[in-house]
């Protein structure tokens, strides 16, 4: 049993176009849309700063002024840098990368802002932190059964090398065949990556995470660990009102502050 990792910081991803949430990102930044009363960002904040998080790094593209105005607006901790991507789109892992000279060099967080997710007995960032063995791993993914998916509408897209479960113990991890998606478990863009993962990225400026997490696997260094709540995915309008009619469902209140 390893000792449970102190992480103190995070990279919210927030410069994606929101395409599949026209027309209401048109005019506003997808992370500012809102859910039942708060932005898409403001739960992902809320549940970083609970696990105390102290510096959140957020990347920003589209509408970036408004993200700017809305991080200047937050009470810290955590405080909020932002690392700018006006001038180009770098997609997850190049976002990242450039991040990095800001998130320093421990394991830190990453969180999609499209993602809420309702805790279980012990909160999902307090799970990840506990279960990371930085010996063995690279990157910790947190992992949603279909089941508990909400407003996902695809299937699973990981599975445990060894075939097993990966609720209490995280799992090596591999990646669903097609004929297996149905039963396999959904990433949740929530995650725990070590710095020392990019020395694998490729030297294009543009690059999916994806690319570093096949890296991973390929050396037996990408793990997930299973979420025991339900995970909220938010990526069109349709799935705004999946998303409150779920919060309604566990008595998650616009005003509720997270444990």
């Amino acid at each position: 049993m390893t000792e449970t990792t102190r992480i103190t910081t995070a990279m919210l991803l927030a410069a994606g176009l929101g395409t599949r949430m026209r027309p209401l990102t048109e005019h506003t930044p997808k992370p500012l849309i809102e859910v039942a009363g708060r932005p898409l960002i403001a739960y992902a904040l809320e549940r970083l700063r609970a696990a105390g998080v102290r510096k959140v790094v957020m990347n920003v593209h589209w509408l970036a002024d408004r993200l700017e105005d809305w991080a200047q607006a937050q009470t810290p901790p955590p405080a909020i840098v932002v690392s700018d991507e006006r001038g180009e789109l770098l997609e997850t892992g190049g976002g990242i990368r450039k991040a990095l000279p800001l998130l320093g060099d421990a394991p830190f967080y990453v969180v999609n802002t499209d993602s809420i997710w309702i805790d279980g007995e012990v909160p999902a960032l307090a799970r990840l932190a506990a279960a990371w063995d930085d010996a063995r791993m690279d990157a910790l993914l947190l992992l949603c059964p279909l089941e508990h998916a909400v407003g996902h509408g695809k299937g699973g897209d990981f599975l445990c090398v060894d075939g097993g479960m990966p609720q209490a113990q995280p799992c090596s991890l591999r990646r669903a065949r097609e004929e297996e998606k149905p039963v396999a478990f959904v990433f949740t863009g929530i995650y725990v990556v070590h710095p020392r993962l990019f020395v694998a990225a490729p030297a294009t400026p543009r690059f999916s995470m994806n690319v570093l997490f096949d890296a991973a696997m390929r050396a037996g260094r990408l793990f997930g660990l299973l979420h025991d709540g339900p995970w909220l995915h938010v990526g069109t309008p349709q799935a705004i009102a999946e998303a409150e009619a779920a919060l309604r469902a566990h008595a998650v209140t616009p005003d509720a502050r997270f444990p």
